[in-house]
């Protein structure tokens, strides 16, 4: 339920701070005082579509905060988005400049508009001035009698599943009429798969095979300069390094024993000693392991060129031909998957047998749904001065589509002893307006959104008919917070509370208030509504009548 709204700097706004109470509310005045004003804003609140043209002249930014007590699906939303206060309920906040820039609050916490209008939708069910006009088109026709079924996720699972169907049909065609352009592809990927496949170059191939050749084309110069460093080091004719350093290390510890300064030159020299042993053995294992191989040396160049001459032809590198393969192979595995008509067209038929069974089960759901409105908006018919009138919901087959497989068409039979036609056809201004009216409160009574506001819903109509819809209002008041802009005095006078709208002229600048009506003033803003700019005395009495009653 909404609690209070507090309005700053909208349009011809400057500040409204509301409290509301549970039931039947409405909101008079003078035609042009602005009393859709409140809706507007509110909707802002709830994340509807706002730009710098909703900033009061002269003021910086529109200031909108509207507190709401929540039901268990709002604060199941409010903690699943991590929005929740420790007080319940929740306060709704809405800033735009006078740039343009829109910033969106809930619970003091910064949100999206997206989350405001996901859960605006929870609290608040605005029925506009203008919803009759919507009820002339089809579209609009069906999606309220699946609202008011309980029928919108059936329907999205209808649309998903005919949207999978049809894309696969889609491909099926396209497969069908590129046939040819489709097999030339797929010949070419399986020679290209093929060629690759026979060559196998396993990944790192290339670089450990250009090791081996380049170790296998040097090996004479390899071996010679082994030996060569091997002879210089340890067998060496003219005296090996190895036997001299030797020599010399044993001569200079035997002076160091006479002269302790030399001591730290054998010690410099021993580990080089020691390195040059270790050198001979590793050229003596290097040189018992290197061999010429002019037979693997031929294999090894052989491989060399074939890899080569592959990746040139398929322009990548040599290392890249592992990669090329698995990636040419899932194309061909995926072109031969969706080439593969016969199993193309048996899952096309799947999900479209998967498709018919939800929207024959849509079907059936709907047909229970449209009788059922169908009698209820006729029974409101008749307390609307349209007796003898009869509202039929019909759902004429049609191919498969998106919605199902039946259109859905609101028809309307005005007097007693004609045939239904469709509403767009047979209906006047003001049926139109008592119709949309009629469904307006049945759909509403069906919902579960705490707070419903009606923005003139009830132009058109006057007399008898006016007091009946005023208390269909009062009367859906009883389980809902109902506010109603209203321009009939017959629906003010059935109110729980009333505000009155209205406009003042100060200093150039033209500024709207709301203001609370008490008993006294109620009389005096119900007799205007009533008998226009001169109040009489007679029209008070009426006033007081009307609220009496």
């Amino acid at each position: 339920m909404l609690r209070t709204l507090s309005i700053r700097d909208f349009v011809i706004v400057d500040s409204i701070e509301l409290e509301f109470a549970p039931g039947f509310t409405v909101f008079t005045g003078e035609t042009g005082a602005g009393k859709s004003i409140l809706i507007d804003a509110l909707a802002l609140a709830l994340g509807g579509r706002g730009d710098a043209s909703v900033v009061r002249e002269g003021a910086a930014k529109t200031d909108i905060t509207a507190e709401f007590s929540t039901g268990s699906a709002a604060d199941t939303w409010l903690a699943e988005h991590e929005f929740s206060n420790e007080d319940g309920g929740v306060l709704l906040r809405r800033v735009i400049d006078n740039a343009g820039r829109s910033k969106a609050f809930i619970n003091g916490i910064s949100a999206t508009a997206s989350q405001l209008r996901e859960l605006g939708e929870m609290l608040v069910d605005i029925h506009g001035q203008h919803a009759h006009q919507s009820l002339l088109k089809t579209d609009a026709q069906r999606v309220l009698l699946d609202s008011q079924a309980g029928l919108l996720d059936e329907a999205r699972a209808v649309a998903a599943a005919y949207k999978t169907w049809r894309a696969l049909a889609k491909q099926r065609e396209e497969f069908e009429a590129n046939a040819k352009s489709v097999l030339l592809e797929r010949e070419r990927l399986e020679w290209q798969v093929s060629e690759l496949q026979k060559l196998a170059v396993k990944p790192g191939e290339w670089a450990d095979i250009s090791t081996e050749h380049s170790r296998l084309s040097h090996a004479a110069s390899l071996i010679e300069g082994a030996q060569e460093a091997l002879n210089a080091i340890s067998e060496s004719e003219s005296g090996p390094i190895l036997s001299q350093l030797s020599a010399l290390t044993l001569k200079l510890s035997k002076l160091a024993d006479i002269d302790a300064a030399l001591r730290p030159v054998v010690d410099a020299l021993e580990p080089a000693r020691i390195q040059l042993q270790e050198a001979v053995y590793g050229l003596n294992d290097y040189l018992g392991r290197v061999e010429l191989d002019p037979e693997r040396l031929h294999l090894v160049e052989s491989r060399l060129d074939a890899i080569h001459s592959t990746a040139r032809k398929f322009r990548v590198a040599p290392e890249e031909l592992p990669q090329e393969y698995e990636s040419l192979s899932a194309q061909l595995k995926q072109l031969a998957n969706a080439t593969d008509l016969d199993a193309m067209r048996v899952q096309e038929e799947k999900l479209k047998s998967a498709y018919m069974e939800l929207a024959v089960k849509l079907s059936k759901s709907r047909a229970k749904a449209a009788k059922a409105l169908g009698d209820a908006v006729t029974a409101a018919m008749q307390d609307l001065s349209m007796s003898g009138g009869r509202f039929e919901v019909a759902l004429h087959p049609c191919e498969p589509a998106s919605y199902g497989v039946e259109q859905v068409e609101f028809m309307v039979a005005a007097h007693a002893g004609t045939s239904a036609r469709p509403l767009a056809k047979v209906a006047s201004g003001g049926e139109l307006a008592r119709i949309s009216l009629a469904i307006s409160v049945i759909t509403s009574s069906a919902t579960a959104t705490p707070t419903l506001i009606f923005d003139e819903v009830d132009s058109g109509i006057g007399g008898g008919v006016a007091e009946v819809v005023g208390r269909l209002l009062k009367r859906l008041g009883r389980d809902r917070q109902v506010l109603c802009v209203t321009h009939l005095p017959q629906v003010a006078s059935q109110a729980n509370q009333h505000f009155q709208v209205s406009k003042r002229s100060s200093e150039g600048r033209t500024m709207s208030r709301i203001d609370f009506l008490d008993a006294k003033a109620r009389i005096e803003e119900i007799a205007r509504m009533l008998g226009g700019i001169e109040i009489t005395a007679t029209t008070r009495k009426h006033a007081r009548e009307l609220l009496a009653s």
